[in-house]
């Protein structure tokens, strides 16, 4: 079978595709036949030798942390009402060690192997690719929603807002009735987040926007920021809160998580939350899942895919979001 896999960490041009043993599903495992490999920007931050001490990944590797497929196979002791259902599932489960991370490897493949507790089926109403494209974003953006306590008459900043799980942050917040500002690079993406619900958008491309925000809000400041943007962008939309708000960082595009001074918030009385904090509140992600999936079948959710490759050209996928040049997912199509 075919897979990308990285034989040392580097820049895009490591990413190459080539022939690789087929995977064998042992006891409690399923063999899942791939329609769709989710590629998510911290695959691009780890295939450069980032975030090891958290992601102990090791070239040569396959990476990529998540499918959408078909049940093609299943080992012995798995519910055989699996065998050719439609599935979602992380890859790179570990169980060498308890509580340890999932590890983004594995998911740039025409097959792989998972074990059946990761499986979560695909409701038949909802396309397979929308359906990965909320296995991590739709999570995350339901996390986003619980700890950003979205309301009536609040005012939310979603920096990133053309993003996987910004895009869905803005539907989210804005059917809860907040007043949502959208933040992005160009028209383009600008456009995109005007139509998925945001009243008002902001480029933050150009100087000073993060004074605009502020306009915007009478000079108040937004009540909540969501930002998937980290570095330097982080940092100017966490000037655009009012004190009392919360700014929670989820996001690297900008290259680092956006690093809060911690006096100033506390004078502020800003509370800040990072990812880690949303995944320790997640509680059961298969839930959230589930619970996506299903708003997404109702027509209440709707990911936009922006752009879908074949394995080989796996690099023009990393390329397109370090550059920042794609709108809503990435996917790379078997």
């Amino acid at each position: 079978m075919r897979a990308v896999q990285v034989d040392e960490f580097g820049g895009p041009e490591v990413l190459v595709a080539r022939e690789v043993p087929e995977p064998e599903a042992g006891p409690g495992q399923v063999l899942v036949e791939v329609a769709a490999s989710n590629v998510m920007y911290l695959d691009t931050l780890v295939r450069g030798g980032w975030g090891l001490d958290y992601f102990p990944v090791s070239p040569p590797y396959v990476p990529g942390s998540g499918v959408a497929g078909r049940v093609v196979r299943i080992g012995s002791g798995v519910d055989p009402g699996w065998e050719g259902a439609t599935v979602v599932t992380d890859t790179g489960h570990t169980d060498a060690v308890p509580g340890s991370p999932t590890l983004p490897v594995d998911g740039y493949a025409e097959r792989v192997v998972v074990p059946e507790s990761a499986l979560v089926r695909v409701p038949e109403e909802v396309d397979p690719l929308a359906a990965l494209a909320l296995l991590h974003d739709g999570t995350t953006a339901m996390a986003l929603e619980r700890a950003a306590g979205f309301r009536p008459g609040g005012t939310v900043l979603v920096a990133a807002a053309a993003g996987g799980a910004g895009s869905l942050a803005v539907q989210l917040a804005r059917t809860a009735g907040a007043r949502v500002i959208g933040a992005a690079r160009g028209e383009a993406k600008l456009a995109l987040v005007r139509e998925l619900g945001a009243q008002e958008t902001v480029d933050y491309s150009e100087p000073g926007w993060q004074e605009r925000v502020r306009e915007l809000t009478g000079g108040t400041g937004v009540d909540v920021v969501l930002d998937g943007a980290g570095g330097a962008l982080g940092e100017a939309a966490f000037e655009t809160l009012a004190d009392g708000g919360r700014f929670i960082g989820y996001g690297t595009a900008g290259g680092s998580f956006t690093e809060v001074d911690a006096e100033e918030a506390e004078r502020r009385g800003i509370e800040v939350l990072g990812l880690f904090d949303l995944k320790e509140a997640d509680g059961d992600g298969q839930d959230s899942l589930r619970l996506v999936l299903e708003m997404a079948r109702l027509g209440r959710i709707a990911p936009h895919v922006g752009l879908t490759l074949p394995l080989e050209r796996a690099a023009e996928a990393h390329t397109a979001l370090e550059e920042r040049t794609v709108l809503g997912k990435v996917l790379l199509v078997p």
